[in-house]
């Protein structure tokens, strides 16, 4: 059983979906966890889900630096942060010619461009501690592409290679920095695809099913607790064996 009392943790995205699996697999692993999201009822869902676990919803853009400065300065009431979880993100499929610059800007900003606005916020109490765990949600869409994501698949790439490049620049301070890439899970943003592409991309898993966000959870657990610390600069696929590299 992973332990993380007396950690604190922050989580992106947690209203919902993968996000929200990740807050609750934290609380009941004993952390203490703060998560920002756009989605305010959602938020108080989840908080409602966490039961009695200390848990604190702060509404959050990660678009916006002014707000996460404003939630790095509430988190910092607490004691300093243990663990990263960078989940927040979002698309829409098209053609990449149909794309407007104003979508492939939302696109970057949101995916790309949030994760590494958290980290810059949340990172130097971070190096000055000398220890701290960061992990973020990919896609193995970043990994071999997907049909009409190519801008998503484009930023979800960049997450893999800022993953990487952080996790040299901060070994010596005893961080680990570690990357998740989710198949097809059964999250809001899948339900919204016509119930044909959700039954195909089911029947292209050896499972022959899509995700649980718990699952995903679970290899976000394991990435922030002891058990990963000799582990960095990693990318780890959870799709049901949809994806397999070596």
């Amino acid at each position: 059983v992973i332990n993380l009392k007396g950690k604190v943790a922050v989580v992106t995205g947690g209203a919902s979906g993968i996000g929200r699996a990740c807050v609750l697999r934290m609380v009941e692993a004993g952390a203490t966890v703060h998560f920002g999201d756009i989605d305010e009822v959602g938020g108080a869902e989840t908080v409602g889900l966490a039961a009695t676990g200390s848990v604190t919803f702060h509404p959050l853009d990660v678009t916006d630096r002014d707000q996460i400065e404003r939630f790095a300065t509430d988190v910092a009431a607490s004691p300093a942060v243990d663990i990263i979880v960078n989940v927040a993100g979002w698309d829409r499929v098209q053609p990449f010619l149909d794309a407007t610059p104003e979508f492939m800007d939302q696109i970057l900003d949101i995916n790309l461009k949030g994760p590494m606005n958290i980290v810059k916020a949340f990172l130097p109490a971070m190096m000055e501690a000398q220890q701290g765990k960061i992990i973020n949600i990919s896609s193995d869409a970043g990994r071999v592409g997907s049909l009409g994501e190519t801008i998503y698949a484009g930023a979800k790439g960049g997450v893999i290679a800022f993953t990487k490049s952080l996790a040299r620049e901060t070994a010596r301070a005893g961080i680990c920095v570690n990357c998740v890439c989710p198949g097809p899970t059964d999250t809001p943003l899948l339900r919204m695809q016509p119930q044909s592409i959700q039954e195909k991309l089911a029947r292209a898993v050896p499972f022959r099913r899509v995700a649980q966000p718990q699952e995903i959870a679970d290899a976000v657990l394991f990435f922030s607790s002891d058990l990963a610390g000799y582990v960095t600069g990693q990318v780890l696929s959870v799709s049901g064996g949809l994806t397999m590299s070596g």
